[in-house]
């Protein structure tokens, strides 16, 4: 059959023929329920890759035999060809389905030689199948597994996160070569009151096989590794996931993966004083574990904190010294490793990143309806410089801001455009227009958290009186919500030109002050180029006796 009008209108596009192959750079965190302030079970992803998305929303209903749907992910709207549709399918909001399950993931790559590159699923079209079709974590781990092992996985290593409104999983998962379908995985439950994060880093390393309330695992995952070489019996060690599936740890794959774990767990429990050194690409040294326990329960404002963290208070903060320019930028051009005399650099890779195609935070939680506890914090581009907006996972329309535009024409009637726009405005003024963002930002999103519990607690009454009346209810809210932010960053777009022109930014009063450079940068320059600005020194006159 051909494909609802509402997949077409509202799968995340792409528009770059290249962004699969440069889609390997992703962040997700995973916040169980009692390490959240209110009982939420979280999960974040930052989809870091340079292509146009628009907010995803696919009506679910039950479907006659012999259906067949087309498989298409978000990331490159490829047609991947037909499978049998199933019997009944959810609604899926975002990366939230109906039923409160919540997907994110980070790819990892790993061994080369396991991909298979004719696999129908690629990890983007696996997750929407995966939503459309489970109610609850474990039912999405082994719906991976077996939708994988009969279409194929097209996609190299990945790690995805998986959260129902009871418990959260991390599923490391990989293909098993050319032309084989299936894959070798591990999935590990996530302790109550605890987090997690992975980076593009795979994080599983040894496991126990005989503890399926918490561990499960692919019935080849190690006979597989064996067959192949990657796991030795004589060894004397015991089977490590990440070892033989993922042997790549150098000092390159740290810095741009294994920093945005650490400064996650630095800012989540201090108190633990995570070192560096890791990140760093010290030898020896052991990897950030793959669970900590939060020094507080973190509310969903902190989490959207720590989606736009560039390492600041640390000594690899981004928005200090000189590769920061005279203001202050955190933004690093790509690529990030480069070479100066012969010699290997690499810049820091924060959490918050310039190429980000669009930011999530989801709630799951099970005090509350599934229509009104499973949501979606959804925010165009990256998260530094965005606002994020609740969409309601029982929502049956979109704003059309959300659902608009095309990566090669910019659109002031584009949420993805306008928030660009506001980010581009702000990376090379950095210090002199990111106070305005951040004021902007933070009314907005206070007022949305303060709001979220009134709302809720009406959309509750409804759901249990008249579910369809707080359907409505809700979607009128999120829409009416996410329609005012685009606004409101309209304005803050068109206020940044207007206040920050030809060098020089308007006072309160209007008056262009001429914006100049700090101290510390202009000594930079200087001690660079000691000559060059450099003035005569003028001689004072010789006094004489007349």
């Amino acid at each position: 059959m051909n494909r609802p009008p509402v997949l077409l209108h509202a799968l995340l596009a792409a528009a770059l023929a290249t962004a699969a192959a440069t889609a390997q750079a992703c962040t997700s965190i995973v916040v169980t329920r009692g390490a959240s302030r209110d009982g939420s079970v979280m999960v974040t992803y930052s989809a870091d890759a340079p292509f146009m998305p628009r907010l995803l929303r696919i009506a679910g209903g039950t479907h006659a035999p012999g259906t067949m749907v087309d498989v298409r992910g978000w990331e490159d709207n490829e047609d991947r060809g037909k499978i049998p549709q199933a019997e009944r399918t959810y609604t899926v909001v975002g990366l939230v389905n109906e039923h409160q399950l919540s997907l994110g993931e980070t790819t990892t790559g790993g061994r080369p030689e396991l991909r298979n590159k004719k696999g129908q699923l690629d990890y983007d079209a696996l997750m929407v199948l995966v939503l459309q079709r489970a109610k609850t974590a474990r039912e999405a781990i082994t719906l991976v597994d077996s939708l994988c092992r009969e279409y194929g996985f097209g996609s190299s290593g990945e790690t995805f996160s998986i959260a129902d409104k009871n418990e959260a999983w991390i599923m490391e998962l990989i293909g098993k070569g050319p032309d084989v379908k299936g894959i070798v995985w591990v999935a590990a439950k996530v302790p109550d009151g605890c987090i997690t994060a992975h980076a593009n880093l795979s994080r599983i390393t040894t496991f126990p096989l005989n503890d399926p309330d918490n561990w499960l695992y692919s019935p080849d995952v190690v006979t597989f590794a064996i067959e192949k070489g990657y796991f030795k019996t004589d060894s004397g060690k015991p089977f490590n996931y990440r070892d033989a599936y993922h042997p790549s740890q150098s000092a390159s794959v740290r810095r741009a993966c294994a920093g945005r774990v650490w400064s996650i767990y630095r800012r989540s429990a201090p108190s633990q004083n995570f070192s560096d050194a890791y990140y760093r690409g010290a030898e020896n040294v052991e990897d950030y574990p793959l669970f900590i326990k939060p020094d507080q329960q973190l509310g969903v404002h902190d989490v959207m904190g720590l989606m736009r963290d560039h390492f600041e208070g640390t000594p690899y903060d981004m928005t200090k010294g000189p590769d920061a320019g005279p203001y202050c930028s955190p933004m690093r051009l790509r690529d990030l490793a480069f070479k100066v005399d012969g010699k290997d650099y690499m810049w820091e890779r924060p959490i918050s990143t310039q190429q980000s195609g669009f930011v999530i935070v989801n709630q799951s939680r099970n005090n509350l309806p599934d229509a009104v506890g499973g949501l979606t914090w959804f925010t165009p581009d990256e998260a530094s410089t965005s606002c994020f907006t609740p969409f309601y996972c029982s929502i049956d329309a979109l704003p059309a801001p959300y659902t608009t535009g095309t990566y090669d024409k910019f659109s002031w009637e584009s949420a993805w455009w306008v928030t660009n726009l506001v980010s581009n405005l702000t990376y090379d003024r950095w210090s002199r227009v990111y106070p305005d963002v951040q004021k902007a930002q933070a009314d907005q999103e206070a007022a949305l958290l303060k709001m979220q519990p009134v709302i809720e607690e009406t959309a509750a009454k409804l759901a249990a009186a008249d579910p369809a009346l707080a359907q409505s209810f809700l979607t009128n809210y999120s829409v009416s919500t996410a329609e005012a932010v685009f606004r409101r960053w309209q304005d803050l777009a068109q206020t940044i030109l207007t206040r920050n022109v030809d060098g020089y930014t308007k006072d309160a009063n209007g008056h262009p002050k001429a914006a100049g450079y700090s101290e510390e940068w202009l000594r930079h320059v200087v001690e660079s180029r000691p000559d060059q600005f450099k003035l005569p020194e003028t001689k004072k006159p010789v006094e004489t006796d007349h």
